[in-house]
């Protein structure tokens, strides 16, 4: 899975750089693969006994744990289990850039904003700044305000306007 990028609801955002050790028993890295792909295919809940028996294979994984986690909340909406899990992870590896994006993904689909962005933080300071940690926050980033102010941003002059202000400030090289 080495540098492998996957699609699905997670947006292709998820890009796994070897995570399991070379001497790592082959059951568990199977599981843990066949449950990697079928979460990044939309399909959590079919993941989430493959990452628990890559887990019972090897219970010092901290990768089969966070990922469990995540499958647990987009699949189960179980927040704390999930969270837990993540969080685990986290505490045995700290400098692993995907246990921060998991931990935040499990804040985000329940809806906690504040703590997914808190998590990201804490990782940049954790993971030299990761590119991909960088680009998650990006996402959390505050919209700017609707073009005619009196309408809402949903009206139609406002869309048309927002995306024609977007291709002008992106043409003349500022943040759009």
């Amino acid at each position: 899975m080495d540098g492998q990028e996957s699609g699905g609801r997670f947006g292709g955002r998820m890009i796994f750089r070897n995570p399991v050790d070379p001497l790592e028993n082959q059951d568990a890295i199977r599981e843990f693969r066949e449950g990697l792909s079928l979460l990044t295919n939309n399909s959590a809940s079919e993941a989430i006994p493959h990452f628990t028996r890559a887990l019972e294979i090897n219970k010092q994984n901290p990768f089969y744990l966070s990922y469990l986690g995540l499958a647990i909340a987009a699949s189960q909406h179980k927040w704390e289990d999930a969270e837990d899990s993540c969080y685990k992870a986290l505490r045995m590896k700290r400098n692993q850039p995907e246990f921060y994006l998991n931990l935040s993904q499990v804040y985000r689909l329940a809806g906690k904003r504040w703590d997914a962005i808190q998590t990201l933080l804490e990782g940049l300071q954790w993971t030299r700044r990761d590119v991909r940690i960088v680009k998650a926050l990006r996402k959390f980033s505050v919209r700017k305000s609707p073009v005619l102010p009196f309408l809402p941003r949903t009206h139609t002059l406002n869309r048309e306007l927002g995306v024609i202000r977007y291709r002008v400030l992106k043409s003349i090289g500022q943040e759009a």
